[in-house]
């Protein structure tokens, strides 16, 4: 199984970035893993919130491949310890024969229809995040699963 990263939109904020690259690169030492940027949309001046997220979400939906299991983090989703979302990820990887695809959207969120495509939303917290910020929030929780599934001594009981 291979896991990939959906990000609407590239990283703004060289901290973010520097530290996506650092837990990208030590992922990568466990499991195929990949982070694809979508590109912003752009000229939006004159749009709703609705009709960029329309447009992000058909961009979105193009990036899905036949077979692929879609998480979308999402503040409406299943919240999880760290303990707990190695466990769900070690289950999927049973389960999974292609992709797993987590998607972080736009600062304002899903399509519907992107909603209707996922299978699951995952939330990290009760706190919102800026969709900047997750991207790295999401990295590290990934990381310590894979170092808790090998039993290593990055994450502390």
């Amino acid at each position: 199984m291979k896991i990939v990263l959906f990000l609407v939109g590239k990283t703004t904020q060289d901290f973010v970035q520097k530290g996506m690259d650092e837990f990208c690169s030590r992922l990568r030492h466990y499991l195929p893993f990949d982070v694809e940027v979508l590109p912003d949309i752009k000229n939006t001046k004159n749009f709703s919130f609705g009709q960029v997220k329309e447009r992000e979400g058909e961009l979105i939906l193009k990036t899905f491949q036949p077979g692929d299991y879609v998480v979308l983090l999402d503040e409406k989703g299943k919240e999880f310890s760290s303990l707990r979302f190695a466990d769900y990820l070690e289950k999927k990887m049973h389960v999974i024969p292609k992709r797993l695809v987590f998607v972080i959207g736009g600062p304002y969120g899903f399509s519907e229809k992107v909603y209707e495509t996922a299978q699951e939303k995952i939330s990290l917290s009760k706190m919102t995040f800026s969709h900047q910020l997750i991207r790295l929030v999401f990295a590290e929780q990934l990381y310590r699963a894979m170092t808790i599934l090998n039993h290593e001594p990055y994450h502390h009981e």
